[in-house]
């Protein structure tokens, strides 16, 4: 798709109708409480509109709805040929809508009008689309049988399931979970984070109108205490899936304890090396990998390159490197389409990026911040147990360590509480692959920094989550459960000789 200019997007931002209402049963509702709050653009400051402050009873509601459409059947009996048609026909709604939803999206939550135009909403549908098109080609199993019986093994959808979105890829997010959630069966009941409430609305209602019926496609918006919990503690909620920080992720295994024993999945916080080893081909190549890296989506993601692990031997070369493409994420406003990092999401965060630049003590590129913006920013710390290599900072800051050889790298790449992704760049193909398996990574990456794409897993080790993966077909199994039917074949007669 072509980008605007400037004005064209911000005459479109001006005629917006924004989604204000919580959306239960396929209507758009004021919350129970008839309370609101004020969501704001982060890049000015502008109020967009007063949503919704839902609470513990319209989680009920929505749940109470969610179990109605999953017990008649509406959605979780529909044969999957029709489910899928009912998600295509979604996807070309989003085409349709792909540019009032991009605009939604860079006004609501500070991101560049280029990254919403060319990742969000494209891959969004692409999210959509693959996993409608693999709901009807996801095939069951017959174990091995004897002559007496036979043994099927079917997949069924868990049953009602809550959703809680992180703030920093809101559409994208969301698809990667009612994607799987959606094609298998499942009724949902999302929780958008509060400072990114708009796109998750609009879509189901663009979900309403491609035929998905009512009931199955909830959003409940609100804080965490009062929507996040109660639907972690709902009784009648199957399962959970969270992505977000490792803090507010834990809360959810405490949540399901006390309450039901429901499943969950949690994908949470990250602290992702980069390994550059001394024999890396081609340092500009690697310079630009780690840039973008470190600063797309202004390091407000779980998956970003927050540490750099380089070899004393190519340190000074790349970090010149790094400092000219550096130059080239500028800092503006969102919906200019040449600016490269726009907002960070709410002033709280902005706050909190900053108390870690506060902390720095060599700043090699960048360290400025104003009024919500954060440029790109690369410093030097004596080691891995400094706070700026240890913590997530979630914000557009490289940390680099300077390392001797690659066990010491491996080492260090390991020395953290998370494992979600990780790099290594090298040019010998044994160092590369010892070192992709020695790092406890979900996502080991070689010379190149990705997640991958929709057709493998993505979630972590240790502190980055466990449960489950999102993307690829391993996604669709955290929202079925597994039944074994077992079948007698033996003959009376038999029985009755023996």
């Amino acid at each position: 798709m072509e980008l605007l200019t400037q004005d064209e997007y911000k005459s479109i931002a001006a005629g917006l109708i924004l989604p204000t209402g919580a959306f239960i049963d396929g209507a758009f509702r004021p919350a129970i409480s008839g309370e609101t709050f004020e969501t704001v653009n982060p890049a000015t400051g502008d109020k967009l509109a007063d949503i919704a402050a839902c609470g513990a009873a319209d989680v009920d509601f929505a749940v109470e709805k969610a179990r109605e459409a999953f017990d008649d059947g509406r959605w979780s009996k529909l044969h999957p040929s029709d489910r899928k048609d009912v998600l295509i026909r979604l996807c070309k709604l989003i085409t349709r809508n792909a540019r009032e939803l991009a605009v939604m999206e860079s006004v609501d939550s500070g991101k560049t009008i280029y990254d919403c135009e060319t990742v969000d909403v494209p891959e969004t549908i692409h999210c959509l689309k693959w996993h409608a098109e693999a709901i009807d080609k996801i095939y069951d199993q017959v174990s091995p049988a004897s002559d007496d019986h036979i043994a099927m093994v079917v997949r069924e959808p868990i049953g009602v399931v809550g959703l809680v979105l992180p703030w920093n890829f809101p559409l994208l997010m969301l698809a990667w979970k009612i994607g799987p959630a959606l094609a298998a069966g499942c009724s949902v009941v999302v929780k958008p984070a509060a400072e990114t409430t708009l796109t998750a609305l609009r879509l189901a209602e663009l979900a309403m109108e491609a035929g998905l019926p009512r009931g199955v496609l909830n959003i409940v918006p609100g804080g965490g205490a009062e929507v996040g919990e109660p639907i972690g503690r709902h009784m009648d909620i199957d399962m959970v899936s969270f992505t977000g920080s490792t803090v507010t992720g834990k809360r959810f295994l405490t949540y399901s304890a006390e309450s039901n024993a429901k499943e969950v999945v949690l994908e949470m916080g990250g602290k992702n090396p980069a390994i550059v080893m001394d024999d890396a081909e081609n340092l500009d190549r690697v310079a630009a990998h780690i840039v973008n890296g470190a600063f797309w989506n202004m390091g407000e993601n779980c998956s970003a390159s927050s540490r750099l692990i380089v070899h004393k031997d190519v340190k000074a070369e790349l970090l010149e490197r790094i400092a000219h493409h550096a130059k080239q994420w500028n800092i503006g406003d969102p919906l200019e389409p040449e600016t490269r990092m726009g907002a960070l999401v709410s002033e709280g965060h902005y706050n909190k990026v900053c108390g870690y630049l506060d902390q720095a003590e060599s700043v090699v590129i960048g360290g400025k911040a104003e009024n919500g913006f954060v440029e790109a920013t690369v410093v030097e710390v004596p080691g891995n147990d400094a706070t700026l290599a240890r913590e997530e900072i979630f914000g557009p800051v490289l940390s680099v360590i300077e390392v001797s050889g690659l066990d010491e790298a491996i080492k260090i790449a390991n020395d953290t509480d998370y494992g979600l992704c990780a790099s290594i760049f090298t040019a010998n193909a044994k160092r590369a692959i010892r070192g992709a398996r020695a790092i406890r990574a979900g996502t080991v990456t070689v010379n190149s920094f990705g997640e991958g794409d929709i057709t493998t897993p993505f979630g972590g080790y240790k502190q980055s989550g466990f449960g489950g993966r999102d993307n690829s077909v391993h996604a669709h199994d955290q929202y079925t459960q597994l039944k074994t039917i077992w079948i007698d074949l033996a003959d009376d007669a038999d029985e009755a000789v023996d």
